[in-house]
């Protein structure tokens, strides 16, 4: 190995940003962030950007740190035994070390109709096409959003807000991570916000068509717009290359986060699965993965064996338009209590937790090193050593 060591950071999210930041903190550690676009996408306001009341995008000079090279471009490939990764734009880029932050964006809906007639939210350029269409689409014509996680819900509340006719199609609970009281606080907001929720059995989409929504138990939804909000997948850039990975395709590793194919990969965010026991897509969960992925390569560097992902998250915030939200609050295992804060409180502190991110990232990339996550997974150790078990 040379003088210099090369990183490369495949993915501009929560995760892969932090780990570049955190990354500099040595100086002869060369870094270079490879994303497929010129700013950091704020994925907490992308519903947001539906009702125009964010862009939902960063100029990376705010939260990337002045050492990070960032190259705009995609990853079609990595070459695991030469360590380089292919470029779309026909270049290669080689590495030390490689940081796998592919994240997430829309899953496959694999339902009649969807790919053709309904329009998915979870990438920046999704968000953007649909909200050209809402704008060409009248006021008063129904809109069907399908998924009852946070994304559906927040799409749903943000458009009705604006005086859309929204149904919000949720294929079996509303908020399925909710306490039971927090659920029913987000589902009177909704009604008072005249979203019509179907939820429970017989509530899943069958087919979508050009002016309806079809549902499992035979009921036809008018949906002008049907906005798809169900679900995330992962890019299978991993698989293509070889990589061993889950049955979603987020890349197989170990606890410290190392690939289990090779120990110059460390994966992070929404695409890695550590110890097949992947944490819940989020927002939160990006940046201590971030973290522990930049401390794995570091620890490496370093000569020294990197320690075990320890941390957790313990909470999920909901926004129900512009003057309403719903803090859940959970334990350390990531389950909910029956703590939540609703209403005006509950949306001042959803806008906290989306400022939140943003300031991690920037103070990181003004002092690598300094991030430090507060919440440990008290019950990690355990589900490790049930599977463990199960598979003995």
């Amino acid at each position: 190995m040379s003088a210099n060591i090369d990183v490369v950071v495949i993915g501009g999210g929560y995760a892969g940003v932090l780990a570049a930041n955190r990354l500099t903190q040595r100086d002869d550690v060369t870094v270079t962030l490879i994303n497929p676009r010129p700013v950091f996408v704020e994925r907490v306001r992308l519903h947001q950007l539906l009702g125009g009341s964010d862009d939902a995008v960063v100029d990376y000079r705010r939260v990337l740190a002045g050492g990070v090279r960032l190259v705009v471009d995609t990853v079609t490939r990595i070459d695991v035994a030469g360590r380089r990764v292919t470029l779309a734009t026909g270049g290669t880029a080689g590495y030390d070390y490689l940081v796998y932050a592919v994240g997430s964006g829309s899953a496959d809906p694999g339902v009649p109709g969807a790919a053709e007639f309904a329009h998915p939210i979870a990438g920046l350029e999704e968000a953007q096409r649909l909200r050209s269409v809402l704008g060409a689409t009248p006021a008063t014509a129904p809109v069907t959003v399908v998924g009852g996680g946070p994304l559906g819900i927040e799409t749903a509340a943000e458009l009705a807000e604006l005086g859309r006719a929204v149904t919000l199609v949720c294929g079996g609970v509303l908020g399925p991570y909710l306490h039971p009281r927090g659920r029913r606080s987000v589902a009177k907001a909704l009604s008072r916000l005249g979203v019509t929720v179907l939820d429970g059995p017989g509530t899943r989409a069958a087919a979508v068509t050009r002016d309806a929504v079809r549902l499992a138990d035979g009921r036809e939804v008018p949906s002008a717009v049907t906005i798809w909000a169900a679900g995330f997948g992962v890019p299978d850039l991993a698989a293509r290359s070889g990589l061993r990975t889950d049955a979603v395709g987020r890349l197989l590793t170990d606890e410290t986060l190392t690939s289990v194919d090779d120990e110059r990969i460390v994966a992070t965010g929404d695409s890695a699965a550590p110890s097949d026991l992947p944490l819940r897509m989020s927002c939160q969960a990006a940046l201590p993965l971030g973290s522990h992925a930049a401390d794995t390569v570091l620890s490496r560097i370093a000569g020294v064996r990197p320690a075990d992902f320890s941390r957790g998250i313990a909470a999920m915030c909901v926004s129900l338009g512009r003057r309403a939200g719903v803090f859940q609050v959970a334990h350390r295992n990531d389950t909910a209590t029956r703590l939540y804060v609703g209403g005006r409180l509950g949306a001042r502190l959803k806008e906290a937790a989306c400022k939140s991110p943003v300031k991690q990232l920037a103070d990181e990339a003004r002092r690598p090193g300094s991030h430090a996550w507060p919440v440990r997974d008290a019950k990690r150790q355990e589900l490790l050593r049930a599977t463990a078990e199960r598979t003995a």
